[in-house]
């Protein structure tokens, strides 16, 4: 234990203020408030669930079991669910049941954001107000959302902008529709225009609502791929950059830098970045190793709280 923590304090503390140009700081709290909080996003089992190995509704006590007390649901896993208030009754009696906080509903499949007509984005929005609804009786913050759009990815700035334009419309409808839920809508990096941190942040800010966020996820900052390239975005950059607006942040073990390559995470060295933007929320992990799904969880878990003691100081 005392030689990982001392290897995150060597390999990651200084390369994040050498790295981002940000100044040395200490993050201490009161000693009963962590610096940050840790969940655990339910896509970090999907393949249990996919193979019904795991049911859905097992979720937040098996998140408990393994020492994670938040949990991010994908409505992937209760996809017809949304609307049946039974459902939704027992999922939150067994999370409360188990002392377990419901932080976010990770929403797929519904439509795309930027879709080619007005009438299909305006579905696009009424898919995903049953999910607003479902996350506040489930006791959540937020929904996350994805800024697909039908504009091809390119990198001319007239085409990103064309795309950025017919998502932001929808993104307020959405938001504007989730304010009297107090709900929040958060756009995950997840490929495409999304996972140019500029972009994106562009697309929060043109869209003006209070309740319009991001998740900043740590490893999702491909952009882009065919036979001859992988444009990426750099992860610690694009994290700084979306961290302003973030409702919540997501982990994955590795890394992307600007030239299509992959790398481990530095813990240190991110989280410190989130802390500088006066962060202390729930930091999401979203990874599971196939077949060891739950010791790799727990490994992270570990990672992240030695980390959290080494920032401390």
């Amino acid at each position: 234990m005392k030689n990982r923590r001392e290897f995150i304090k060597q390999t990651g503390i200084a390369a994040a203020a050498i790295g981002l140009g940000i100044p040395q700081m200490s993050f201490s709290k009161p000693s009963q408030d962590p610096l940050f909080k840790i969940s655990l996003a339910e896509w970090s089992v999907n393949r249990l669930l996919f193979g019904k190995k795991m049911d859905h509704l097992d979720f937040a006590a098996m998140s408990k079991k393994h020492g994670i007390d938040a949990v991010e649901y994908v409505n992937q896993f209760f996809m017809d669910k949304a609307k049946d208030m039974n459902y939704l009754r027992e999922m939150k009696t067994r999370a409360e049941g188990e002392g377990v906080t419901s932080v976010l509903i990770m929403v797929d499949r519904e439509g795309m954001l930027g879709a080619a007509t007005s009438e299909e984005r305006k579905q696009t929005v009424e898919n995903h107000k049953k999910w607003v609804e479902a996350a506040k009786f489930l006791g959540c913050h937020s929904i996350r959302i994805n800024a697909y759009t039908a504009v091809p990815w390119s990198e001319d700035p007239k085409i990103a902008k064309e795309a950025l334009n017919v998502t932001s419309s929808g993104l307020r409808q959405m938001c504007e529709f989730a304010h009297d839920f107090d709900i929040n809508v958060i756009i995950e990096n997840h490929g495409g225009y999304s996972s140019d941190a500029k972009w994106l942040a562009e697309l929060i800010k043109e869209t003006e609502h209070p309740r319009a966020g991001t998740l900043p996820d740590f490893g999702n900052f491909q952009i882009h791929r065919d036979d001859k390239r992988i444009v990426s975005y750099d992860s610690y950059r694009g994290v700084d950059e979306l961290m302003p607006k973030a409702k919540c942040v997501s982990l994955k073990p590795t890394v992307w830098d600007d030239r299509g390559g992959q790398h481990a995470l530095d813990y240190s060295r991110m989280m410190k970045i989130v802390l500088a933007h006066g962060y202390h929320g729930y930091v999401g992990i979203e990874h599971g190793d196939k077949d060891r799904e739950w010791e790799s969880i727990v490994e992270i878990r570990n990672t992240l709280r030695d980390t959290m003691e080494v920032l401390k100081g």
